[in-house]
């Protein structure tokens, strides 16, 4: 496992606007989902969940759904549960061509940037050049500073050395707390615009581990407000964040055709704001 160990509960709720993108009623399209009805509208797709009792969100309506005829959970005239469902899109709706079933458990999403070190490998390996300054105490303060210099555009941890340990467990808190985050063993990975190596000195004053400087072709501050635009900008977008590492932005909406990502490239750039649709064409 690598990357920075994060750990939260998501609690927002989906934007209840409409898709941006049609397409032909002969396409048919499916997504592992969370339905919801409440009083106040009728069974629709969610991408996000409050995780309240009972839980709130919102998205696109499903035509053709029966609470009779699927398994669910029920409080306060609200009604929930997560299916797989397969049907047609016309850019506001998902109308269903074939019966819900139980969600699919699928690998993890194609097209992630991953956290490998671009830097090459020293010989002998990654190890702190400064032990005494290879402390969790201490990269936080090269995080700190790395984020005042001018050109910053992003930081990661990777900690390919969870690999070699025998009997590390991912999905086990305490196996998680023992090994993850060693400031001695982890990567400190930072992007810059321009000469990154023109930063070392600055963070060696603080950070005594392992280093990796590379190039960036954007900011941080330049995406984050790219993100904003796009998030605005973006008929039917429920989600929206910067994946740093790839140096783009991704927004998240209900369908996505080649025609909007044309569009949507040749607005803000090529690759600059990428779309990740929630229902995916039967059989891709």
């Amino acid at each position: 496992m690598r990357g920075i160990w994060l750990v939260a509960v998501l609690v927002t709720l989906a934007a209840c606007g409409t898709a941006s993108a049609a397409s032909a009623p002969s396409v048919r399209y499916q997504a592992n989902a969370f339905v919801l009805s409440n009083p106040q509208h009728g069974p629709q797709l969610c991408a996000m969940v409050a995780q309240s009792l009972p839980p709130q969100c919102g998205g696109p309506d499903i035509v053709g759904w029966d609470w009779n005829a699927v398994e669910h959970s029920a409080q306060g005239g609200v009604r929930w549960g997560e299916y797989h469902v397969v049907g047609t899109w016309d850019g506001k709706r998902l109308t269903l061509t074939e019966p819900p079933r139980p969600p699919e458990h699928r690998g993890a999403p194609r097209g992630r940037s991953d956290f490998t070190t671009p830097c090459p490998k020293p010989v002998g390996g990654w190890r702190p050049v400064a032990p005494a300054k290879a402390t969790d105490r201490a990269r936080e303060a090269a995080l700190a500073r790395a984020r005042k210099l001018p050109g910053y555009a992003g930081a990661w941890l990777d900690q390919s050395y969870l690999e070699e340990i025998d009997g590390y467990d991912s999905n086990d808190p305490r196996s998680v707390e023992r090994y993850a985050n060693d400031p001695k063993r982890l990567v400190l990975n930072l992007m810059f615009t321009g000469d990154a190596t023109a930063r070392e000195s600055a963070i060696r004053e603080v950070w005594g581990g392992a280093l990796c400087l590379s190039r960036a072709q954007h900011t941080e501050a330049e995406l984050r407000a790219l993100q904003e635009r796009a998030w605005k900008e973006i008929k039917g977008a429920y989600s929206a964040s910067v994946d740093e590492r790839a140096g783009h932005v991704e927004i998240g909406v209900w369908v996505v055709t080649p025609k909007l990502q044309h569009e949507i490239d040749e607005k803000y750039g090529k690759g600059l704001v990428v779309l990740n649709g929630f229902l995916k064409p039967v059989g891709s």
